[in-house]
């Protein structure tokens, strides 16, 4: 107990605004989870994202920063909010959890809980300490990633690219309509 109050005197206003960063995270990545409404849940999940760039910009990658909240919060959340609102999920039939599928996610949480903790709790898995005579703050700039994207990484990253293309023409050709087809 003594050992843990000694860990919060002794955080800086960076490590106060990490564990704060962290609270909220959790806090609104269970209202995504809990939310009954699927639009509070996406607005749950918006705000996780905004957290996580926080973290981000903590961990000095303000680059992976601003793409999540351009990319995640911003393109794929509008992406979501038009498919809820598309589906219309207002329909109050029936329960779409049955009570073995609670149960069974709430013991794979648990394990998953579990192992977590057993991992942060092992003597390997100690935090490395930055020496900060070698510590570089231009990592998470936008020209190191770009020098290491098209370096050291230049097939994997064109792979995907050709994936990405790939994926592009096949939604394409699946939502082309043939002549003669049925409009609806």
């Amino acid at each position: 107990m003594i050992e843990t109050l000694n860990f919060f005197k002794t955080l800086s206003p960076t490590g106060w605004l990490f564990i704060v960063l962290t609270i909220l995270t959790l806090f609104s990545a269970v209202s995504v989870v809990t939310a009954k409404n699927p639009i509070y849940s996406v607005l749950g999940l918006i705000f996780t994202f905004f957290c996580l760039s926080g973290h981000y910009i903590l961990l000095n990658a303000q680059f992976l920063a601003a793409v999540n909240i351009i990319v995640y919060a911003g393109a794929i959340m509008v992406l979501f909010l038009f498919t809820i609102m598309f589906l219309n999920l207002r329909k109050e039939e029936e329960e779409s959890k049955t009570n073995l599928t609670k149960i069974v996610s709430v013991v794979v949480g648990g394990l998953l809980m579990v192992m977590l903790i057993q991992i942060f709790r092992a003597k390997s898995a100690q935090v490395p300490v930055v020496n900060p005579g070698s510590f570089n703050s231009q990592t998470g700039m936008v020209e190191n990633l770009g020098e290491l994207l098209y370096g050291d990484y230049i097939l994997p990253f064109e792979l995907v690219s050709i994936l990405f293309l790939i994926a592009m023409v096949g939604a394409v050709m699946l939502g082309k309509r043939e002549t003669g087809d049925r409009h609806f």
